[in-house]
């Protein structure tokens, strides 16, 4: 995990719609979240609470942007399906998530492969990484981030 108090790095990936996004582009406060598979009930859960919540993300100037090793097609048909209405960004690469200690080995089911982790930073108008959350539960993550945030903004 990147710590609090650091500068967070700056990305420009894919979103949804094949539009490119980097966290220059956002103003104010953004929860920039990793999470590893779209469509998966983990993810979705995770998606569609953010989803849920965002009118109260909103109120406070809080921007949410989504970010997996999926390819835009599958993060397309994810948005589509479960009505989001952020911008889920496309790090086939895995680079993004690297530069934010949220990619790397893996294992499931006695295999060993690389992919995302899922974590979540809370991002301030300065760049700032001000809250670091590290292998979350999809469930209640949002309600938990905009108690967190009622201390920070």
């Amino acid at each position: 995990m990147l710590d609090t108090g650091t500068k967070a790095p700056d990305f420009e990936l894919p979103n949804q719609h094949g539009e490119r996004v980097a966290l220059a582009d956002f103003d104010g406060w953004v929860v920039v979240y990793f999470y590893p598979r779209a469509d998966t009930p983990g993810c979705t859960t995770e998606a569609c609470g953010f989803r849920d919540t965002l009118d109260e993300f909103s109120e406070r100037g809080v921007s949410i942007v989504g970010i997996s090793d999926d390819p835009v097609a599958d993060l397309a048909a994810f948005a589509e399906k479960h009505d989001l209405p952020f911008d889920l960004l496309s790090d086939e690469s895995g680079s993004v998530a690297a530069a934010y200690d949220s990619y790397g080995e893996k294992r499931m089911f006695g295999k060993t492969f690389d992919g995302v982790f899922r974590n979540t930073y809370v991002v301030d108008p300065d760049g700032e990484i001000v809250r670091a959350y590290e292998n979350v539960s999809p469930e209640n993550h949002a309600e938990g981030i905009l108690l967190d945030l009622d201390d920070e903004i």
